[in-house]
């Protein structure tokens, strides 16, 4: 189907990452589920693919890839393993912060220590009892000599254990708002991982707590200026939810919508295909309404975002907002029928749906839950009847 959004780069590396996908990470989706194992073997491949570091300047090995790109990069990698998915979100999200808010010497210091050596990124936000209010964090960090000093625990970090470098929010003020961000090296003293969480879904990504104690950066490992982390936040990571967990959902959707479309022309009973009884045919119809459901206001909003940065209008952060409550809810819908049409099948782990749909649920509860951007459309609503 054609994408009036697309432009002729966009389809190319659409193609691209497609293939990308189905010689690399389709053969690895089932040992990876099984096993909860990362697959840390897809790392060079990504680099060589110029997929890890999209959103870097050219000079560094990206290509300035904007958010309809990056969508478009990790809608196709979820179609086989949304897990993977979320680990380049954890990956371009620093990117993106920093090269939207870094001073010129902060960021030619991060993109010196990212390039290094291939490695995946880690998004350090939550806490043990900060979700949704991240205002309420308590890790801080304060001056010491020429540099500062990080003391704190966040939680559920994507990538915590694999990661070469860390972006992280901490409080370096009394205000609820007097949070800023940092870039910490994955070999800094004083940095220490909790144990690997054993998950419902996503299984592939490696998930635990992050531990700082007295851990010693430099100070062009501040981000932006001191206390600008909110605003970097703000305006930055709340628009990733577009084309991060909503492009996840979308190429979860897409693969659970695609397994049920097969299996129903080629299983029968009652002496036809059960995709010929309108019960099936029904499901599979609504399946491909909120699937384009999606996809539309997937790329609508990406295409909004990318032409208002870096002042994002409320009425387009309302419709990220929208673009990731609907997509995470779709795929928890079409997974969930998928699972349904197979029957018996579909409960069993070789036809993967049962995957699919374990995935599906974490798409509703992370980057930021879907109770929350619907507080968000809620309020943007009000403020401006």
């Amino acid at each position: 189907m054609n994408e009036i959004y697309f432009d002729a780069d966009i389809l190319a590396i659409r193609e691209s990452v497609r293939q990308f996908r189905d010689k690399h990470v389709a053969p690895l989706v089932e040992d990876c589920d099984a096993n909860e194992r990362f697959p840390i073997e897809l790392l060079e491949p990504l680099l060589e693919a110029g997929i890890l570091r999209m959103p870097l300047p050219q000079e560094y090995g990206g290509m300035d890839a904007n958010c309809q790109t990056l969508s478009v990069v990790i809608e196709e990698i979820s179609v086989a393993m949304p897990a993977l998915g979320s680990v380049l979100l954890s990956c371009f999200s620093p990117m993106r912060i920093v090269g939207a808010v870094a001073k010129p010497h902060q960021r030619e210091a991060f993109h010196r220590l990212i390039t290094s050596k291939p490695m995946v990124l880690a998004f350090c936000l939550s806490e043990p009892e900060v979700g949704s209010d991240a205002r309420a964090m308590h890790t801080r960090a304060h001056r010491r000599g020429g540099g500062w000093v990080l003391n704190g625990r966040k939680r559920w970090i994507s990538s915590a254990t694999v990661s070469g470098c860390y972006l992280v929010f901490a409080r370096t003020g009394a205000g609820r708002e007097d949070i800023s961000c940092f870039v910490v090296p994955g070999d800094a003293k004083g940095l220490s991982f909790g144990k690997p969480e054993r998950k419902m879904g996503f299984r592939a990504q490696v998930l635990a707590d992050v531990v700082f104690d007295e851990v010693e950066i430099a100070d062009d490992c501040l981000i932006g200026n001191v206390g600008e982390g909110w605003r970097a936040l703000t305006m930055v990571a709340n628009t990733m939810r577009c084309w991060g967990a909503a492009a996840i959902a979308t190429g979860l959707a897409r693969a659970a919508l695609d397994a049920a479309t097969l299996y129903a022309n080629q299983r029968e009973a009652f002496g036809r295909k059960i995709g010929k009884f309108q019960g099936v045919s029904f499901k599979l119809a609504d399946m491909a309404i909120a699937l384009r459901q999606s996809q539309l206001l997937l790329r609508d909003t990406n295409w909004r975002v990318d032409n208002e940065l870096p002042d994002v209008s409320a009425r387009t952060q309302a419709q990220v907002s929208m673009a990731k409550c609907h997509a995470a809810d779709a795929a928890m819908r079409v997974t969930t029928e998928a699972v349904q049409i197979l029957g018996g099948c579909g409960y069993m782990r070789e036809y993967q749906v049962e995957r699919m749909m374990r995935d599906a649920k974490a798409i509703q509860i992370f980057d930021g839950s879907n109770e929350i951007q619907r507080v968000i459309i809620g309020k943007y609503l009000l403020d401006t009847s």
